[in-house]
């Protein structure tokens, strides 16, 4: 086990030779991208081995699928209304996404995809570059009315910039809420785990004290599973509240 905590957010390259260059930069695969791969392929052999038989009687894992199915569906009708149920595929696979990264990166030995702000910016902006399509899709130029709150004329000269800031600043609290939160409980866990060891190793009158970071490792790591599940449904309910003010603007809350 690595010494320092943060070594287990190292990104490294896996292949001696770049797979492309793109403006004179060399992209290597790395721990990051096939960890990636790795999520990506965990949830297809999930969803398509839970939806194989589909049998009336559902089995475990087709009952986990139905129940996620359904779990999302509900947040979306809940959040953005009908409309926004025509986004049920894309909020559906963020979600797996997001969940199954948190949920794999506890894991020992593995990476944690969404401890690396690179990864979490992307689907951020991605979420954002949607909403502003969305809005203006259905709306045309009326979608920038969701910048101008209803209040007196006066006050929107102050409203209507803070609203625009706001709305700008949205990728970044998103992509920074999750990476922030996988990034400490991932550091709280290596740190103490560094405890265990040191006092496991030390001397005879020690070695007992060991016993109590171990014990807040588990407690911790059942945290970080209730964190990880979390984090997810933000994410994903994040999506759906602004989705809904791209469809309605300020007409549905």
């Amino acid at each position: 086990m690595a010494i320092n905590p943060m070594e287990q957010f190292a990104v490294t390259p896996l292949t001696s030779h770049p797979v492309l260059t793109i403006a004179g930069h060399a992209i290597y695969f790395t721990n990051q991208a096939l960890w990636m791969f790795i999520v990506v392929g965990v949830i297809t052999l999930f969803m398509a081995v839970a939806v194989s038989k589909r049998s009336i009687v559902p089995t475990r894992m087709q009952s986990m699928a139905e129940i996620s199915y359904e779990f999302v569906a509900n947040m979306i009708g809940g959040a953005a209304g009908e409309d926004g149920l025509l986004f049920f595929p894309f909020i559906f696979t963020l979600f797996l996404f997001v969940l199954f990264s948190n949920f794999l990166g506890l894991l020992p030995g593995s990476f944690t995809v969404t401890s690396q702000i690179a990864v979490t910016l992307a689907l951020a902006l991605f979420v954002i570059l949607i909403v502003i399509v969305t809005g203006f899709i259905k709306h045309g130029i009326g979608f920038l009315k969701l910048f101008v709150p209803k209040a007196p004329i006066p006050l929107l000269v102050l409203l209507v910039p803070i609203e625009f800031i706001s709305f700008l600043t949205r990728p970044i609290s998103l992509s920074v809420r999750l990476f922030a939160n996988m990034l400490a409980g991932h550091t709280l866990l290596k740190v103490f785990a560094s405890f265990v060891i040191g006092l496991g190793s030390a001397g005879l009158l020690l070695k007992p004290l060991a016993v109590a970071p171990f014990f807040l490792i588990v407690a911790i790591t059942a945290l970080e599973l209730l964190v990880a599940g979390l984090q997810a449904y933000v994410f994903a309910i994040l999506t759906c509240i602004y989705l809904n003010e791209a469809l309605h603007l300020h007409d549905h809350h």
